[in-house]
């Protein structure tokens, strides 16, 4: 019997109480925990101040986080926003990693993949059981799961909605890490779903034509762009940072 759960599950494990809290966070790409007084942190505390600046009136808000290309910093990008925006007061900040064609947040904080967000779109895991407090107060995750067959036919879903819609409850900032959008339709169904869209633009990497594309592409299913997220630039540092 325990063989067949295991499968059913793609070989993961639920969450392990506490698994997450105990685990400190050790990469250096995480500046604004590892390095919050270098240019790096300031900066994510400045997309922060933008974000929030949108939200006056304080409601819970769901937003994705996405790119045009893979390896524009856009997971990195979403835990740094993530930590940033869980140092104001009162902050409660989910991580969901919606990326099931190659997720990465779990990795990011040095935790093993367990259950998540496909277990709980299936029906075979509770919201509750698929959220794992970090360490760091105020910045809570939900992993990807087991990588389905079928990826966009979940995300798509109306289970997905009511999922979000649940978890606006809960959160004040639900950040959405999604797959590229040139190449992934994940970004844009959930794009249409969330009250907005930041995407993460590598400077001196991605093609001006391809980000264009994709914010048209967002746009047109109906997505709010907020604006983007540009990194990998270097400036002037006297904190010894590299900026975003």
């Amino acid at each position: 019997m325990a063989t067949d759960a295991k499968k059913k599950t793609g070989g993961l494990l639920p969450a392990e109480p506490d698994e997450a809290r105990n685990t400190p966070i050790r990469r250096e790409e995480l500046a604004v925990h590892r390095k919050p007084r270098g240019q790096i942190a300031e900066q994510f505390r400045s997309l922060r101040n933008s974000v929030h600046a949108m939200n006056p009136d304080g409601a819970s808000h769901t937003l994705v986080m996405t790119s045009a290309l893979r390896g524009e910093g856009k997971s990195v990008a979403t835990l740094n926003l993530a930590l940033a925006l869980a140092e104001l007061p009162g902050m409660e900040v989910l991580v969901l990693d919606c990326d099931l064609h190659g997720p990465s947040i779990e990795a990011y904080l040095g935790l093993p993949r367990r259950q998540g967000l496909t277990e709980v779109l299936g029906g075979t895991l509770p919201i509750g059981a698929a959220i794992r407090q970090t360490s760091v107060q105020g910045v809570s995750i939900m992993g990807a799961g087991a990588l389905p067959r079928n990826p966009s036919e979940l995300i798509g879903s109306e289970r997905m909605r009511t999922v979000l819609n649940a978890l606006r409850q809960r959160f004040t900032y639900v950040l959405i890490d999604t797959p590229q959008a040139m190449t992934i339709s994940d970004a844009s169904l959930l794009g249409a779903m969330a009250d907005g869209i930041l995407v993460v633009v590598r400077l001196g990497e991605t093609p001006r034509h391809y980000v264009e594309q994709t914010i048209n592409a967002l746009e047109g299913l109906g997505g709010n762009i907020l604006g983007t997220c540009l990194t990998g630039a270097a400036e002037e540092d006297t904190a010894r940072g590299s900026g975003y």
